[in-house]
């Protein structure tokens, strides 16, 4: 059964949930571009959104952090969003040298020997090329959903606590449900690891499968607690603790 077949059902108010979804891109574009960026993890969320940048035709572009650890689904998925994407797709990774001077350091596991590590892997694979990703950026758009962990239960779809950046989540409100009816109905492509029960897909090492009735994100760092669940993308910077879609 593939997760179309699973998941693909509409809230019953869906229909206003993607014309506001529509509405705050558009506006978002107004009144940031060309300063405005789409981070896309090439997770359910994040294509339905390229596919909203594309189809609306807004002057958004896209940029993926490829952290050298992906999955060849994932890899493969860029390489066609890169083909079909009328929005340009900027690819930012880690610096190569820091990267290998970790890896030979810590060595390729140490994310599973601490917290620490963890975070100190995805701060070089993720959090310095986001740095990068985000220079000179006003606004930039996120596929995070309340429906995806206690710890983003109350995300709002406009974000200004930072005061350098706006940070939106045009799809805050949506359901897993509703992503994979808009991608049923719009034919979006996605990556085939969500057909094989894996519904947040982040690096290779730090992502499993997850059985019924699991959590969303259980297949994340499924080796620590729920409370360290995040890499530091979506965590405000008086939470994070480090040396993260």
């Amino acid at each position: 059964m593939s997760a179309i077949d699973l998941n693909a059902r509409a809230s019953n108010n869906f229909v206003q949930k993607l014309a506001e979804t529509q509405a705050l891109l558009q506006q978002a574009g107004r009144d940031h571009a060309p300063r405005i960026t789409l981070a896309c993890s090439l997770g359910a969320e994040d294509m339905v959104l390229a596919h909203l940048v594309n189809s609306l035709q807004l002057d958004i572009g896209i940029f993926v952090l490829e952290t050298g650890q992906l999955h060849a689904e994932t890899l493969a998925l860029l390489a066609r969003l890169q083909a079909t994407s009328r929005a340009p797709v900027q690819v930012f990774a880690p610096v190569q040298e820091a990267a290998i001077e970790f890896v030979q350091r810590e060595g390729k596991d140490a994310m599973f020997t601490s917290i620490a590590l963890r975070k100190a892997c995805c701060a070089i694979r993720k959090m310095e090329p986001l740095s990068r990703a985000l220079a000179g950026k006003s606004a930039w758009i996120t596929g995070l959903r309340r429906e995806q962990s206690g710890a983003r239960a109350e995300v709002p779809s406009t974000d200004r606590s930072d005061p350098a950046i706006v940070k939106l989540s045009p799809l805050a409100d949506w359901t897993w449900g509703d992503v994979w009816h808009y991608i049923a109905e719009n034919r979006v492509d996605y990556n085939p690891l969500h057909d094989q029960f894996y519904p947040s897909i982040g690096c290779a090492p730090c992502t499993r499968a997850i059985s019924l009735g699991e959590d969303f994100r259980a297949g994340r760092w499924w080796w620590e607690e729920e409370a360290a669940k995040e890499c530091g993308l979506h965590v405000k910077a008086n939470q994070i603790q480090h040396t993260e879609t």
